[in-house]
């Protein structure tokens, strides 16, 4: 699946970890497509999962968040993943074919 919707944003801690913030808002009618979008990037995460999910803090190698807020016509979903680089980059290079 290559993503229409969800845009991500990269940022690297200086020590090998990084967080991708991606967010959609759209309206009704696309919401569907927006959340199938949230999970084809969940579910390459966890066929190419690094190591366990959960929070890093807790002994996790990645982490996943998801959010929707509708605010009336529109809905706005974000997802945020934090893991190694190597294999983030390759996440957003597989599903989002970014250089």
């Amino acid at each position: 699946m290559t993503l229409r919707y969800l845009i991500f944003d990269a940022s690297d801690d200086g020590e090998g970890t990084g967080t991708w913030d991606a967010m959609a808002s759209v309206q009704a009618t696309q919401l569907p497509e927006v959340m199938a979008e949230v999970k084809a990037v969940l579910a390459w995460a966890e066929v190419h999962s690094p190591g366990p999910r959960g929070p890093l803090d807790d002994g996790g190698v990645w982490d996943a968040d998801q959010q929707a807020h509708a605010d009336d016509q529109w809905t706005t979903v974000t997802l945020t993943i934090t893991g190694p680089w190597a294999w983030g980059e390759r996440l957003v290079q597989s599903l989002c074919g970014a250089d």
